[in-house]
């Protein structure tokens, strides 16, 4: 009875640990293995190379979706990491109404990439929203045609991404914000610091954690955008706003190349390793430091 009493705790949880490492980390290895395969609609399980990595980047489809997502990824991080901050230092001021105006930030977080996509395709459609919308009122000459523009196409992803993601980072902004001492920007203000001095150089350089895991959330975000690229643009015009994501998908349900969608998978999962593993051992790190 006391061996039963002292490890039920693991007993209980062995199962739901079983089922998520089969299911996570299993179809991980799985994927990895094919990626080295030449599979194409089936798994096939004779080992064939590093040829798919090759096909992979030879591929000006590929080098296309490595593109947008770099450019989506930085243009993300920063439109979402300053508005965040200007919302969250607009709310610290202890304003009325703070309840209702974070509410409204938030709300788009709560909907899906599905419906922000459909949304903003409406609104972003020359014949249906804005550009419509001016030329009604007036502005005849007035242009917004980025939906269907292949070189501008990316940069609408862009739009409703930081869209729906800016409110979710003021809120971590936020709670960074309202951790700070009021005696240190008290202290501050007696010295003579005025408001903008006392956030950009005493508060905000003590947030570099909150920074650091406000970055890692919207490059996970923008690697896996899926589901707001296909809603938005699917991909187009042409493959002009394609990504990894969309091009794995493509390969692997319509194109039947299991192998190439598996390479291409493990490239955005290396990505994504190469962000959050260094800043994991930074934060174990300094745990350590602090023990």
């Amino acid at each position: 009875m006391y061996w039963l009493k002292r490890n039920l705790p693991r007993l209980v949880i062995a199962p739901s640990f079983g089922v998520i490492a089969w299911f996570v980390y299993g179809f991980i290895f799985w994927t990895i293995y094919i990626s080295f395969t030449k599979s194409k609609l089936l798994p096939k399980y004779e080992f064939w190379g590093i040829d798919q990595y090759f096909r992979l980047w030879s591929m000006p489809r590929w080098h296309v979706a490595v593109e947008n997502l770099f450019i989506f990824t930085i243009l993300f991080i920063i439109l979402c990491v300053f508005i965040g901050i200007v919302l969250a230092i607009l709310l610290d001021q202890k304003i009325r109404a703070e309840g209702f105006l974070r509410t409204i930030y938030l709300y788009p977080m709560a909907l899906s990439f599905i419906v922000t996509g459909t949304a903003w395709r409406w609104i972003l459609n020359p014949s249906l929203g804005i550009e419509k919308f001016a030329q009604d009122i007036g502005f005849e000459t007035f242009t917004f045609d980025w939906l269907v523009t292949p070189g501008m196409s990316i940069y609408t992803i862009v739009i409703a991404g930081v869209w729906q993601s800016s409110g979710f980072i003021m809120a971590i902004f936020l709670a960074g914000l309202r951790s700070v001492d009021d005696e240190i920007i008290k202290a501050a203000k007696i010295d003579g610091a005025g408001i903008v001095s006392v956030y950009t150089k005493i508060i905000l350089p003590m947030m570099r954690p909150v920074f650091m895991s406000a970055i890692v959330i919207l490059v996970h975000l923008a690697i896996k955008s899926y589901d707001l690229v296909i809603a938005l643009t699917a991909g187009g015009p042409g493959i002009s706003s394609d990504m990894p994501a969309v091009f794995m998908t493509q390969m692997a349900f319509h194109r039947s190349e299991i192998g190439l969608a598996s390479a291409s998978a493990i490239m955005m999962f290396l990505t994504v390793s190469a962000i959050v593993v260094p800043y994991l051992y930074s934060e174990l790190k300094r745990e350590d430091d602090r023990k």
